[in-house]
């Protein structure tokens, strides 16, 4: 196989790039339904980033998800009502607050993620390691191009 010439590649690149963006868009929204019926997709990637890197603060969720603090305000209660986050006073700063997933919001997010393991390991069962081990490379190398490594991950 010949390569493209290089725009036809980013091009292609780009078409490629949001078939994958609209799949990951329903994938989310299939994995917060997943883990509650009334979680957001939205609140569902902050719920998950809290479990993974919590406690902490809702004003550094929001600086990391580039969403204002009115929003995310409203997002925490959600989730609170939903008893998937927990709120306690921040011991370095009593005014603020820390933000924890709650022991059930951690064991629902495992769940899906074994899930979600499961399902890549039975949709990528056809691939050889090799082939598996250079597109995972490459998609580390082209997210390190486009900076994500300074973005939530």
């Amino acid at each position: 196989m010949s390569a493209a010439p290089r725009p036809e590649s980013l091009t292609r690149l780009e078409q490629e790039v949001g078939v994958l963006v609209r799949r990951i868009r329903r994938v989310i929204a299939e994995r917060a339904g997943a883990v509650h019926p009334e979680l957001q997709p939205a609140s569902y990637l902050m719920l998950a980033h809290v479990a993974e890197h919590g406690p902490m603060r809702a004003s550094t969720v929001a600086d990391l998800f580039s969403i204002d603090k009115g929003a995310i305000s409203r997002q925490v209660t959600h989730l609170i009502e939903l008893g998937l986050i927990e709120k306690s006073p921040d011991p370095e700063d009593g005014r603020a607050w820390l933000l924890t997933a709650t022991p059930d919001a951690r064991q629902r997010l495992e769940q899906v993620a074994v899930s979600r393991r499961r399902y890549l390991a039975d949709r990528l069962d056809g691939w050889e390691a090799g082939d598996l081990e250079t597109f995972t490379h490459l998609l580390a190398r082209y997210n390190e191009s486009l900076g994500a490594g300074t973005e939530v991950d």
